[in-house]
């Protein structure tokens, strides 16, 4: 059982170190359990995903984040992926020239300890296996990263590389933005694939249609960088029929 701790955290943008965008954060989140943030534009949800993960444009400015009981806020963006944390991107970056066969190995190498080398036979035959459970074509790996990519078929290369890599939680920054319905279910049905007791979610997105793919265990409302009511999936039914105006005004004398 891994745990992923929010300790009443704090961030703010490195370059602006005063003006803090996520204002207290308490959250749990345990292996096995997925965790959804929904709530509207600017409100600090992205942020939190990013700078948990380790971002270097947000600066945690209070609190803590423990992985197992441990504080993670002294390592690099990289230990905390070797530890264990995987960030899918709203908007992954394209690099031109590298395959995703290639790129996904070395990842899969620098979380090997020093002087152990990935034996390419059982690298590719687990590569191999892990396509065929999300339903993605063979001729996908000789592609390079993102380069050229439609959304759906960014999305997907990430959810293959956080196949791969088997983190312990996965922190997914509105995966459903830009997809088509298609895409989306593609998607939906690789993290629904790699859904265990040992794999923790927490995605952040805007629109209830992504949760009746990936359906969540817990689902928390943010709203100026606070977390302000959370509940279960019938939570998100409810933003989707009534939106948010609701909740703002419960939020608004507690925040008065």
């Amino acid at each position: 059982m891994h745990t992923l701790e929010l300790r009443d955290l704090h961030v703010a943008l490195t370059e602006q170190p005063d003006k803090s965008i996520v204002k207290g954060v308490t959250l749990t989140i345990k292996s096995g359990e997925v965790h959804a943030i929904m709530g509207p534009n600017g409100t600090g949800k992205s942020t939190l995903s990013k700078a948990v993960a380790g971002h270097p444009d947000y600066t945690i400015t209070g609190g803590d984040v423990l992985l197992d009981g441990k504080s993670i806020l002294e390592m690099e963006p990289d230990e905390r992926a070797r530890a264990g944390l995987f960030l899918a991107f709203q908007y992954p970056s394209e690099i031109p020239g590298v395959s995703i066969a290639n790129f996904i190995r070395a990842a899969v190498q620098a979380r090997l300890k020093e002087g152990e080398e990935l034996d390419a036979t059982s690298y590719y035959k687990r590569l191999y296996a892990k396509m065929d459970l999300l339903k993605i074509d063979r001729k996908f790996t000789s592609r390079a990263v993102n380069d050229g990519f439609s959304g759906g078929e960014k999305k997907r290369c990430e959810i293959l590389q956080m196949a791969m890599l088997e983190p312990a939680f996965a922190l997914m920054d509105e995966t459903d933005s830009g997809l088509d319905i298609d895409a989306l279910k593609v998607v939906a049905e690789g993290v629904n694939a790699m859904r265990s007791p040992r794999f923790g979610v927490l995605m952040i997105t805007h629109y209830q249609r992504l949760l009746d793919y990936i359906v969540p265990d817990f689902v928390h409302v943010m709203m100026d960088g606070r977390i302000v009511k959370s509940g279960d999936k019938t939570l998100a039914m409810e933003l989707e029929s009534r939106g948010y105006d609701w909740i703002k005004k419960e939020f608004a004398p507690a925040k008065a």
